[in-house]
């Protein structure tokens, strides 16, 4: 009934998209505020959302597997943090003085996640690793850092080195990264030692080569943007015992990965971190980020009676809507609730990897709780450079986010998908419908060889 809808709504003529589109091209550098949004072949315009959909300017609606970037917990308008945040509004937005909002969603935040003693809230994820890299300078008193391929940690000149870099034509290795643009510095990527994720025979020896100067190692504990790819213990393990070894500080990057439990991801996967940052579902569908960690490195901050070695603010730092906001987002998010999204996750990915298998295609599923990727391969990637798409499985995958659109759900192409708590039985039905029917294309059935 949804694919009849949306054909019949003209899911290929996105007119007010389009027209919009066209003003937003003189106006904006390709038309857009953010690289990340997806122009194939242009920008879909949203006029709403509620609950696990969302709805175009042409009347078209979706199940919205993209949640703002995994965002969402609870999917779009929903009631209380709508009630919390129109009560905050008629109360004031910002203010140059703390309020006990921060401190409430604070207390929630160090009581639920283990590696947290203190923290300090900011405006955005980037900013969060940015202050956890400094941190952990001002902490250890060296200036590099170490980490993974492909791991996205947002616009921190020394956090962008190593996001982008692509594998050599053997696929088992990764080329030499550089700075992430023309014109930055060649000497940062001096003191950023690029790691590939799951590597054990090699983390080792290159850690020991820049191992006197480096701070910390920054890790995302399930890295999205690198695919998605599972922690092996053994893998993390060594990390622990060569930060122990060497004087290193552990970064754990849960902006995205926060919503695998209720304690996060580091937790989950037997990470210990000094410092953890956080955002996204921390702000209920506002601005936010944090960083938190262990009270000595924190006190790099500020510590009574001794000079303060990191400065940080933010004119909108730990403002109360986001505060308001994130705290009753987050108090929904019982254990119960993340169990809830769990299964959901669990029965998904075993029914998409189940279509694939019985079509014999290859396609395999990565993800964890909530969270979810499809790639166009026989084995799910375990390392980065598994993990980058073929040119023609960059072509598939187009096609399969387009293919998804057309049938009323929005995919992201190459990034984490993941589910919302408003997200139904009949919802996961339906996108594995759709993907079967995808499987079915001549595109998809390329993938037999």
């Amino acid at each position: 009934m949804l694919q009849e809808q949306t054909s019949a709504a003209g899911i290929d003529d996105p007119l007010q998209s389009r027209t919009l589109y066209a003003r937003a091209r003189k106006s904006f550098p390709l038309g857009i505020n953010r690289g990340t949004m997806e122009l194939d072949p242009g920008p879909i315009y949203m006029a709403s959302g509620q609950g696990a959909h969302i709805t175009d300017l042409d009347g078209r609606r979706y199940l919205d597997l993209n949640n703002n970037f995994t965002t969402l917990l609870h999917g779009h308008a929903y009631l209380p943090v709508m009630e919390a945040v129109s009560k905050q509004l008629r109360q004031g937005t910002c203010f140059a003085n703390p309020t006990a909002h921060e401190i409430a969603l604070a207390e929630l935040l160090i009581e639920r996640i283990p590696a947290i003693e203190q923290l300090r809230f900011v405006n955005t994820d980037s900013e969060a690793v940015m202050f956890a890299i400094k941190a952990a300078r001002a902490y250890t008193g060296r200036p590099a850092i170490a980490r993974f391929a492909g791991a996205y940690h947002g616009s921190y000149d020394w956090a962008e080195i190593g996001q982008n870099v692509a594998s050599d034509d053997r696929k088992d290795r990764l080329a030499t990264a550089a700075p992430a643009y023309r014109g930055a510095p060649a000497h940062i990527a001096d003191d950023v030692l690029v790691l590939e994720f799951n590597d054990i025979d090699r983390l080792e020896l290159q850690l020991a080569t820049l191992a006197d100067r480096l701070a910390a190692i920054l890790i995302d504990p399930m890295p999205s943007r690198a695919g998605l790819l599972e922690p092996q213990k053994p893998f993390i393990d060594l990390i622990h015992s060569l930060s122990r070894q060497h004087g290193i500080l552990i970064i754990a990057d849960e902006v995205l990965n926060l919503r695998q439990s209720y304690q996060g991801a580091a937790s989950r996967y037997g990470l210990v971190p000094d410092l953890l940052t956080m955002g996204k579902i921390i702000g209920g569908g506002f601005p936010i980020g944090a960083i938190g960690g262990r009270s000595d490195v924190m006190a790099v901050f500020g510590k009574e009676g001794q000079p303060c070695q990191v400065s940080q603010g933010g004119t909108f730092s730990a403002n109360p809507v986001s505060m308001v906001a994130g705290l009753v987002a987050m108090q929904a998010m019982t254990r119960s609730a993340f169990d809830r999204l769990e299964r959901m996750g669990d029965r998904l990915r075993s029914q998409l990897a189940q279509c694939a298998g019985n079509r014999n295609l290859a396609f395999s599923i990565t993800g964890a709780a909530s969270l979810f990727r499809i790639h166009p391969r026989w084995v799910a990637p375990s390392r980065y450079a598994e993990a980058i798409p073929t040119k023609d499985g960059l072509t598939v995958m187009h096609a399969m986010t387009r293919f998804f659109r057309e049938n009323g759900v929005c995919l992201p192409l190459g990034a984490a998908a993941c589910l919302s708590t408003p997200m139904t039985d009949a919802d996961i039905d339906h996108v594995v419908s759709v993907f079967d029917d995808f499987l079915k294309t001549p595109i998809a059935r390329r993938q037999e060889t």
